[in-house]
């Protein structure tokens, strides 16, 4: 298979998904799987975005998150949840904001998942071993997954988040603000 049949085929995966039935936190877990391969990634972690914080939903890689959950502004996810936009940390021994997850890493790249209402419902980190590991097709491929994995962060039915293991329910635009 091609480089874009492989592309199609992990947008489908994904679609899958995040459309399937079952546990919300099983369902990102093996998203998180499908990204960690189609990109070569050694961590994935998929994450919610709740008003005062950002809780880990599902990873694939070698350990869990050292920090599943944070205040919404501290780490690189709550960079890229404050600006909106993808942030690509080449080298994150320079950069103060990196939270560890595994104590190797040396780049880091998360790209927010947007609702249809432009808020900030989630997002998706990628971690590498390496140094400059990240490229614009990276980024590409991951914008593209954010959009495919739409539905995993869509309204859910009531359940228990698996993480806080509170009850979790969708919050409003006005709560997903900064």
């Amino acid at each position: 298979m091609d480089a874009t049949g492989r592309r199609a085929a992990t947008l489908a995966a994904l679609r899958g998904h995040a459309a399937a039935d079952g546990p919300r936190d099983g369902r990102a877990r093996s998203a998180a799987e499908v990204i960690r391969q189609a990109g070569g990634y050694r961590w994935v972690g998929l994450y919610d975005v709740l008003e005062h914080e950002i809780v880990v939903l599902g990873w694939a890689g070698p350990t869990a998150p050292a920090h599943p959950r944070f205040p919404r502004s501290q780490g690189l996810n709550g960079a890229a949840v404050a600006s909106r936009r993808p942030v690509v940390v080449q080298d994150v021994s320079q950069d103060g904001r990196y939270l560890p997850t595994l104590g190797d890493t040396r780049g880091e790249m998360i790209v927010p998942v947007r609702g249809s209402d432009g808020s900030i419902l989630g997002t998706i980190d990628v971690e590498s071993a390496l140094v400059n590991a990240f490229a614009d097709r990276d980024q590409a491929l991951l914008q593209e997954c954010a959009r495919a994995l739409l539905p995993l962060w869509r309204p859910p039915k009531r359940e228990d988040h698996p993480t806080t293991g509170a009850a979790w329910e969708p919050m409003t635009l006005q709560e997903r603000m900064p």
